[in-house]
């Protein structure tokens, strides 16, 4: 069965972080996904990466003669154009929004950039860990005592970037449908990531949340919800909120301390939560693990990476694929009639010559593309 978005033709610009992903996430769903390489002294950037599957690949050096009119044909006949450079860069290179748009009106221009296509930073390098940094988010994560903690780049890149450019790209595909029109979506990671902030400033604004990082109920503050080190010197993760939930963990733990009535007294986490970890430094992470996983204490151990795709559950819901030997997460979400799947691996520019054959390009105008060092 095909994908959700089976018809819809994409054209990615290659570049790192969120683009890329955003473009896996399509294909998966069904869409015929190019991507454009650059080929710069025979480096080969991300050939064969499993971000990079389910497309078909044309390696071209849009700054050498004719490159630039052979990449406005593929624009051409694309629904999506994916483009994660800094601003400027596109326009430089003569594929700028106002081109594309004149000569494709229906195309949908998505631009994924750090700090914005406008703004006092717009045209400063950064990375993800800068962007997250001006949206408050960063300040709120880690040990109170520290600085803090850099959280992977899935706030940003991830969360903040490519999942706001697939919601910009899906809703201006949408509204195409009625006015005809494309329109450039200017995604980016600060924009993001001060979004997905906003029930924390809506906490704050309430006064029920404080600048103090592990002060708070969500930010390791509270002794009901956190991670703790087991005898083993592995770790498991507690989220008993609900008070029900707390009671049940409280008598599967046979914690019987009156200390621990005063879930709520914000003046007793600290120690509540050295009683806690003493507790869980008793047992080893599995003996937890047969304890509490699958009731409502709100329990899970906490897993590496060569851990979680043997995991009972994760095997269950299928979480994890194989592709050329690498085991990887299988894509989300679940769709009951048009499932996504997973296209397979591409090396770099392997479709250049069947691309440009479809684009009508003769044998002398490909001959001249190579002789002036465009392509391979």
């Amino acid at each position: 069965m095909p994908g959700p978005l089976a018809g819809v033709k994409v054209v990615e610009m290659n570049a790192i972080g969120p683009a890329p992903f955003a473009a896996m996430m399509l294909a998966d769903m069904g869409a015929q996904v190019i991507r454009v390489d650059r080929q710069v002294a025979g480096f080969l950037n991300a050939d064969g990466s499993l971000l990079g599957r389910g497309r078909r690949s044309i390696a071209i050096d849009p700054r050498k003669p004719g490159a630039d009119e052979v990449l406005l044909k593929l624009i051409d006949g694309a629904d999506v154009l994916i483009e994660g450079f800094r601003p400027g860069v596109m326009e430089r290179l003569g594929l700028g929004p106002e081109v594309c748009l004149e000569r494709n009106p229906k195309l949908i221009y998505g631009r994924m950039t750090g700090w914005g296509q406008s703004g006092p930073l717009a045209p400063a390098a950064g990375h993800d860990l800068n962007y997250i940094a001006l949206s408050g988010v960063l300040n709120a994560m880690g040990h109170a005592d520290r600085p803090p903690t850099p959280p992977l780049h899935l706030v940003g890149d991830m969360g903040g970037g490519a999942m706001f450019l697939l919601t910009g790209i899906l809703a201006a595909l949408f509204e195409a449908q009625k006015s005809g029109l494309g329109q450039v979506v200017d995604a980016a990671i600060c924009d993001g990531t001060t979004l997905l902030g906003s029930m924390y400033y809506d906490l704050r604004h309430q006064g029920q949340w404080g600048d103090q990082r592990q002060s708070n109920m969500l930010d390791g503050g509270a002794p009901f919800y956190g991670c703790y080190s087991c005898a083993d010197g592995k770790f498991v993760s507690i989220g008993a909120i609900e008070p029900q939930f707390y009671q049940l963990l409280l008598e599967l733990c046979e914690i019987d301390d009156p200390g621990f009535k005063q879930q709520w007294q914000q003046q007793a986490w600290p120690l509540l939560r050295e009683k806690l970890e003493a507790l869980f430094l008793t047992r080893t992470r599995d003996t937890w693990t047969q304890l509490l996983e699958g009731t409502d204490a709100c329990f899970a151990p906490v897993l590496d990476f060569s851990e979680a795709p043997t995991h009972p559950h994760n095997q269950g819901r299928g979480l994890f694929m194989e592709t050329a030997g690498v085991l990887h997460p299988a894509p989300a979400p679940r769709l009951s009639r048009t499932p996504a799947q997973a296209g397979g691996l591409v090396r770099n520019g392997e479709n250049t010559l069947e691309i440009l054959e479809q684009l009508g390009l003769s044998v002398a105008q490909i001959d001249e593309l190579r002789s002036v060092g465009a392509i391979v």
